[in-house]
């Protein structure tokens, strides 16, 4: 009997609830404020949790170092650590032997530099690590700190991020920002757009023109949107504006969150030209007269191509209306400089060949 009561009070009561909502006037803004501060309330749990057990492996690291220098302590001193620790707390991760270097290593790198202090304690340590072992330079660290914690990168990400070397990348395109945007939408686009875009991820004929590439980059629109970077939503490719009752078909078009505008992209599997930023123009006056809605920013157009030559590029933006990005994109990634001089040389391909 219970059984059969549960299987038909619970359609009944569903229904009940549903109606008394009805009732209520107001009731879904109170449900979804209330789901919004309880989803932000977790982050701030997870995030000030994160937060304790950086400092916690900062104190450990640090003490640590401490005894090691004023004590004279060996290696051992870790090793036992290590094992009373797990000891003591069974249920805890994290007091392996290596882990415990670890510590005294990011003690050590950070003891004198209290805002890089603070400032890692926003990552989990799974991002510590991978930073500490790929990046010297404390500044280029600092900076992708900042962008990990501001877009919200996983580890995996971020060590794609590193790889590419963002940080070289972007803010570096071609534009005409400072002169078509008011600040700080210039400053932002800016920040956003980067030069060289890396698109690794195809598989490009030799001879492959503008729809060949079109053609993969939304075959593979995820690998995509992760190389633009944090905020752009894609809405089509080969889109079509109408002007002057003839029709013109953009390659791709998407939206962006944070610019609060469209951005226009035109692909160009060769050098850049000047009458490619002439038809860019073109095609944003174009946009915004269709598409742009009252609260939205000015469109954006970033123009990519296999290579350009800057001081042509700088004088075909002067006197364009319009805010345009020229960039290169890139289908292999660069060599890391710790393995150029592993790699044989072509005197010694050749010397190889010669021998065989």
């Amino acid at each position: 009997m219970k059984k059969r009561y549960k299987k038909t009070a619970e359609p009944v009561l569903r229904q009940a609830v549903a109606e008394s909502s009805l009732r209520f006037v107001g009731y879904a803004e109170l449900l979804e404020g209330l789901k919004d501060r309880i989803r932000r309330a977790r982050t701030k749990a997870a995030f000030a949790v994160n937060r304790e057990m950086i400092t916690l492996y900062m104190d450990i690291g640090g003490e640590i170092l401490k005894r090691q220098k004023s004590k004279g302590w060996g290696n051992a001193v870790v090793e036992k650590l290590s094992i009373d620790l797990k000891r003591e707390f069974p249920d805890m991760k994290g007091f392996s032997a290596r882990n415990l270097w670890d510590m005294r290593r990011f003690a050590e790198e950070y003891r004198s530099h209290e805002k890089l202090r603070r400032l890692v304690a926003e990552i989990p340590w799974g991002h510590n690590l991978l930073l500490l072992n790929s990046i010297k330079d404390l500044q280029v660290r600092e900076w992708y700190i900042r962008n990990a914690v501001k877009n919200g990168w996983s580890r995996p990400v971020l060590s794609l991020q590193i790889e590419s070397k963002l940080h070289e990348r972007q803010g570096r395109l071609s534009h005409n920002f400072k002169l078509t945007l008011p600040e700080p939408q210039s400053d932002l686009a800016i920040q956003t757009l980067k030069d060289p875009y890396i698109f690794d991820f195809l598989t490009l004929k030799k001879q492959a023109d503008e729809k060949d590439i079109e053609n993969q980059l939304t075959n593979n629109i995820t690998h995509f949107l992760l190389e633009l970077g944090a905020g752009f939503a894609f809405v089509g490719r080969q889109y079509k504006v109408e002007v002057g009752n003839e029709d013109f078909y953009i390659d791709l078009l998407f939206y962006h969150v944070k610019l609060r505008c469209y951005v226009v992209v035109e692909l160009k599997a060769g050098d850049f030209k000047p009458e490619h930023a002439g038809k860019l123009n073109f095609y944003l006056s174009a946009v915004d007269a269709s598409l742009r809605g009252p609260d939205e920013k000015a469109t954006i157009g970033l123009i990519l191509c296999k290579s350009k030559n800057k001081i042509v590029a700088e004088y075909a933006l002067r006197g364009m209306a319009q805010p345009i990005g020229i960039a290169e994109y890139r289908l292999v990634r660069a060599i890391p400089e710790n393995l150029k001089s592993q790699l044989p040389s072509i005197e010694d391909i050749e010397k190889e060949l010669r021998i065989k």
